[in-house]
C-alpha cells in the first residue's frame, strides 16, 4: 500500500483554524524566539555547537537542547552562551498585545 504524505504547510493551514491549537502556538512564541536568538547568535559568530559547548564548558548535546527550546534556560547559562558567542545578553520587558491580555 502506498502512503499519502500532507505537506507540513497544508496541515498547518487547517490546524491553525483551531483556536485550541492556535492559543498553544501563541503560548511557545516566546520559548520559539529564544531558541532562533541562540541559533542566529551561534550563526553570527561562525560556530558550531560543539565550539560553542567547548566555549561554554559543556558539552554539544546541551547547546542543542538550548537551541531546540525544549529547556527554559537561566540567565547564568544564557549569559555564558552569549560570552561564548561574542555576543551581548539583551533581556526586554515589552507591553503585551491586548489579545494576550
Amino acid at each position: 500500500m502506498k502512503r499519502k504524505f500532507i505537506p507540513v504547510e497544508e496541515s498547518f493551514a487547517k490546524w491553525k483554524n483551531d483556536p485550541a491549537y492556535a492559543a498553544a502556538y501563541a503560548s511557545l512564541e516566546a520559548e520559539f524566539a529564544l531558541a532562533s536568538s541562540l541559533i542566529k547568535a551561534r550563526a553570527e559568530a561562525d560556530m558550531t555547537q560543539e565550539q560553542v559547548a567547548k566555549a561554554m564548558g559543556t558539552t554539544q548535546a546541551v547547546v542543542a537542547r538550548l537551541e531546540s527550546g525544549r529547556i527554559l534556560p537561566s540567565t547564568r547559562t544564557l549569559n555564558r552562551f552569549a560570552k561564548a558567542t561574542r555576543s551581548r545578553l539583551c533581556i526586554t520587558f515589552e507591553p503585551q498585545s491586548k489579545a494576550a491580555r
